[in-house]
């Protein structure tokens, strides 16, 4: 999926918050905002989930 540039809009405050909380989760502040952004979509029924992402651990045999 290629990703697409778009200039944002976005008041210091919005954006200094949402810089903090992209520092707390260890993301860059885009990737914040675009996690936001999607799991806004996915709770107000305009998107659906297309995929979820596990990690299986299996102890290996010797």
């Amino acid at each position: 999926m290629a990703k697409k540039a778009y200039p944002l809009r976005i008041s210091p405050d919005v954006l200094a918050a949402m810089q903090r909380w992209s520092d707390d989760e260890l993301r860059s502040l885009n990737a914040q905002i675009e996690y936001v952004l999607r799991d806004a979509l996915v709770k107000s029924g305009r998107v659906k989930i297309v995929q979820k992402v596990t990690t299986e651990v299996q102890d290996i045999e010797e």
